[in-house]
């Protein structure tokens, strides 16, 4: 194994003591879905062995410089991990092992696509250590699945479901996307009516963004299809709201729901502006004041770690009071938590009534936040105009 040079990073961890988020970016899918904006590839199943050999190496390079710290979630997302044949998975998680102190019981999350996938997979991923899936399932609808340009129908989709299930998976979450173009609050209803069937202790429901660059964004500038509604889709999550409080989930992010729990450990870390490790293509880290993001081309990433040099593209430093917007803005999205009070205090130094007083009480004129001296949390209302929150602390 080439030696990588040293450490570009002055952020490391102190030592095993300091735990760590782990995130793992496999950037592969079959064809990229009309709405996808993410750093994902598609056509490269040739690459998928070099890859997990790049991965191997920098994981293990870091558990080395880091002194094998410990690992308090890991997270195994894409593009599409579960296009991954078993082996490589193996290779990976052997890695990971030797890099990082992964205590019994952790949060293992993979994504997964739910479509041609087997039982002897699925037992073979739990076998791994995986106890979480992710299935983008998206929409119940064939004709929105088309628009999406998913590669999975409905059917499959719950198929794929009970499969995890049956092979002894407790922690599932659904992923579905609101506010398409076209989609009238009818069948949103019938898309989350028809997941709530299935009992998944977690469901992500996400608005649509029309990203540039997407084929969804030419789409609508083409005039082919509609622009999607605004209006309707705020309809379309205060229904969702009121709809998954009565089946029992707590709303405990502005776009997650889970079972009492059931809660996302792995992403509660990063509302919680916690530290994380990013390997991979595109991969992102963030160890105390640094934040940095490896090659985002998986060519380039492999040709990084083949020649031993340090993954790392990108780094900066975050200026105190970039710090301090983002735990606030972060911290928003946790619309029960919030931003708590002696949290920000212990990081900073200073309350946030000091650093923000101006600002709450302007939103809080506005009905857009809620100060109770303990916590700041968004209000029903400021839930649904978030970003006009978020950019009056930058």
């Amino acid at each position: 194994m080439k030696a990588f040079p040293p450490s570009p990073w002055p952020a490391l961890p102190a030592g095993p003591e300091e735990a760590l988020a782990v995130y793992v970016h496999i950037p592969f899918c079959r064809w990229r879905c009309s709405y996808c904006d993410f750093n994902v590839y598609a056509g490269m199943s040739r690459w998928f062995a070099p890859y997990v050999a790049a991965l191997e190496q920098e994981i293990r390079w870091f558990g080395r410089v880091a002194g094998r710290p410990r690992a308090c979630t890991i997270y195994i997302g894409g593009g599409t991990p579960s296009l991954l044949p078993l082996p490589l998975l193996e290779r990976l998680f052997e890695a990971l092992r030797e890099a990082f102190e992964i205590p019994p019981g952790i949060e293992i999350t993979m994504e997964a696509n739910p479509s041609g996938l087997s039982v002897a997979y699925l037992e073979g991923v739990r076998a791994l250590g995986v106890n979480r899936l992710s299935f983008g399932v998206q929409s119940a609808h064939p004709e929105e699945l088309h628009l999406l340009r998913r590669d999975h129908t409905f059917h499959e989709a719950h198929d794929h479901f009970a499969m995890a299930r049956a092979v002894g998976f407790a922690n599932l979450n659904v992923d579905l996307i609101y506010g398409l173009p076209g989609q009238t609050l009818g069948r949103w209803q019938e898309t989350l009516e028809a997941v709530l069937a299935w009992s998944p202790e977690h469901l992500s429901a996400y608005a649509l963004i029309v990203e540039e660059r997407t084929a969804l964004h030419r789409w609508i500038r083409e005039g082919r299809i509609p622009a999607p509604d605004p209006d309707l889709a705020a309809e379309m999550y205060e229904w969702t709201r009121e709809r998954l409080a009565r089946a029992g989930y707590r709303h405990y992010e502005l776009s997650n729901w889970a079972r009492p729990g059931y809660e996302s450990q792995h992403n509660t870390v990063y509302w919680r502006y916690e530290p994380y490790i990013g390997f991979g293509a595109g991969a992102w880290s963030f160890l105390r004041d640094r934040r940095w993001m490896n090659a985002r081309h998986p060519k380039d990433y492999i040709g990084r770690i083949e020649r031993g040099e340090s993954p790392v593209a990108e780094e900066e430093i975050l200026p105190l009071p970039v710090q301090m917007a983002e735990m606030v803005i972060l911290g928003l999205r946790r619309v029960e938590e919030g931003v708590e009070e002696a949290c920000f205090r212990a990081r900073f130094g200073q309350g946030l009534m000091e650093r923000y007083g101006a600002v709450i009480a302007e939103l809080e004129d506005l009905g857009l936040v809620r100060w109770d001296g303990v916590r700041l949390r968004l209000t029903p209302r400021g839930q649904l105009l978030g970003n006009q929150v978020f950019w009056r602390f930058l």
